[in-house]
């Protein structure tokens, strides 16, 4: 599915897509397209790129031709899904210990969407320091979450 969606091809690139985005969430995968846990992750975000194009633009960024935040980020896992808007870092919260990017693929769509959608629609009304509410998010990743994670997203400074 990786060859369905816009890969960004280079750093200045990259910067860009983050920079001139003013009203959508950047959702960035940072991996291999041919990693087997990009693939399952790469399919989810096909199958919801349509439905959160109002609110979030996704790109995918292959690190090995791209390296050049690789170390900034900290990607070292085999896919790293990280999240920005207005030219700001989202930190988002969902009880794994790391906060500043989600390094497992998800594959259910509908998870992703109601994270999406959740934290965008706060980022909409302003709340940009920080927020805490409990949303469901069933079967978020194949590790074994509860099935309600508390997420909080805040900017990055």
């Amino acid at each position: 599915m990786s060859y369905m969606l816009p890969h960004l091809n280079n750093g200045w690139q990259v910067d860009q897509a983050i920079l001139a985005e003013e009203d959508r969430v950047v959702v960035i995968r940072f991996g291999h397209d041919w990693d087997p846990s990009c693939m399952r992750m790469d399919e989810t975000l096909y199958k919801v790129a349509n439905k959160i194009k109002n609110f979030a633009v996704v790109y995918l960024v292959d690190i090995s031709e791209v390296p050049d935040f690789n170390k900034m980020y900290e990607l070292y896992d085999p896919v790293t899904t990280m999240f920005f808007f207005r030219n700001k870092h989202i930190m988002v919260d969902l009880g794994t210990g790391n906060n500043n990017k989600i390094n497992w693929p998800i594959t259910d769509g509908r998870s992703l969407l109601t994270l999406l959608r959740q934290f965008t629609e706060e980022l909409a009304k302003g709340v940009v320091l920080s927020f805490r509410r409990r949303i469901i998010l069933p079967n978020i990743s194949t590790r074994s979450l509860d099935s309600e994670v508390c997420c909080a997203v805040r900017y990055s400074s």
